[in-house]
């Protein structure tokens, strides 16, 4: 399956070492202005060697569009576009072909699709296939903005390092301030100084993505296989390396009495029905309600440590090895505008949705 959403949908394809990776978005509404700059920004967040606690492969991911825009307009019609690969380094993998790298998809893949599979830099499953998201999700969050519903994700936890405030608390505006992406300056720092540690031994180490999605209109969404949340977690889950999703909150729920959790309803000074509490994260019964939709993702520390390992090779025959390459110490910081992308195309689909029955 390489297409993901109903209405707003979009298919990716390529690999990691391929020529290109590319995606065509269909369902996008017409006559929405295409900020090249904007969508490029949201690239550049993803990209690789942008600091020294991530992947030095250096890609510059310039988007090349192909069609469905017209006079800088989108015209309704089918978007294509790609992001050249320039910086392969295939030889990296040529030790490691014949085995089964630990924590990897090399053995599910070897079962599922046999020696056909692109062995270099992981191939179709590489995290190389997120471009496709940010820009899919950038375009989105173009039209997203006519309705003011805005999205923001941040770093909240890296190791046993956490943010302990609400978002309410932070200034998002100060996500991209630090290259690990935490809107605590103070705590920033300390992330950044351990991954630099992790990186230094060889190792990797994993964190937390959180994000907020501001000014969603209630009644989005369906109350039974397609819940909004559900969908979330869905879209959350299908990114490179996450391993778990939490709404409003989340695991804490399991801790809390109803008389502590129920989110009560009132009117505001301005007329708008609203809860005391957001323990729901914005959605009820798998449709917003109108309040912040906020979640979190959390991310495994990556697969490949430059420690010697044992595995098993494609003869099922015990092996050590040390791999090479270039990877990232820590995915986390380089998964914020990911988290935004899959976020906003998965609102602007239950938006159009809402459109639809209309």
């Amino acid at each position: 399956m390489n297409t993901y959403g109903r209405l707003y949908r979009f298919t990716s394809f390529g690999e990691s070492h391929g020529p290109v990776i590319g995606g065509v978005i269909d369902g996008c509404p017409a006559g929405v202005d295409l900020d090249i700059d904007f969508i490029q920004s949201q690239l550049d967040r993803r990209r690789p060697g942008q600091s020294n606690i991530v992947s030095s492969r250096k890609e510059t991911d310039k988007v090349e569009f192909l069609s469905g825009i017209f006079q800088g307009k989108t015209t309704g019609a089918p978007i294509a576009f790609i992001i050249r690969n320039t910086d392969q380094r295939s030889r990296d993998y040529d030790r490691t072909k014949d085995l089964f790298r630990p924590s990897h998809g090399d053995y599910a893949y070897f079962v599922k699709y046999g020696d056909s599979v692109d062995y270099r830099g992981s191939g179709r499953y590489s995290a190389r296939e997120t471009v496709v998201r940010v820009v899919a999700g950038a375009v989105a969050q173009l039209v997203l903005n006519k309705y003011g519903i805005e999205i923001k994700a941040y770093v909240s936890q890296i190791g046993d390092l956490k943010v302990e405030k609400s978002y309410k608390d932070l200034d998002l505006d100060l996500v991209d301030n630090n290259p690990v992406r935490c809107p605590d300056p103070d705590l920033a720092g300390k992330m950044y100084n351990l991954i630099r540690e992790v990186k230094a031994s060889g190792d990797t180490i994993g964190g937390v993505v959180s994000c907020v999605i501001k000014n969603v209109p209630p009644g989005l969404g369906e109350p039974i296989y397609d819940k909004f949340s559900a969908r979330l977690a869905y879209a959350m889950l299908s990114i490179n390396a996450a391993r778990g999703f939490e709404i409003g909150s989340g695991f804490g729920a399991a801790r809390m009495k109803g008389s502590e959790h129920n989110d009560l309803l009132y009117v505001s000074d301005d007329g708008q029905v609203k809860t005391k509490t957001n323990y729901s994260g914005g959605i009820q019964a798998g449709i917003s309600n109108g309040m912040d939709i906020f979640f979190n993702v959390v991310f495994k520390p990556v697969s490949t440590i430059f420690h010697e390992q044992e595995t098993l090779n494609k003869n099922f025959e015990k092996v050590k090895f040390t791999p090479q390459g270039r990877h990232d110490p820590c995915v986390v910081p380089r998964a914020v505008p990911i988290v935004e992308g899959m976020a906003a195309a998965t609102t602007l689909d239950f938006l159009l949705l809402r459109e639809a029955y209309r």
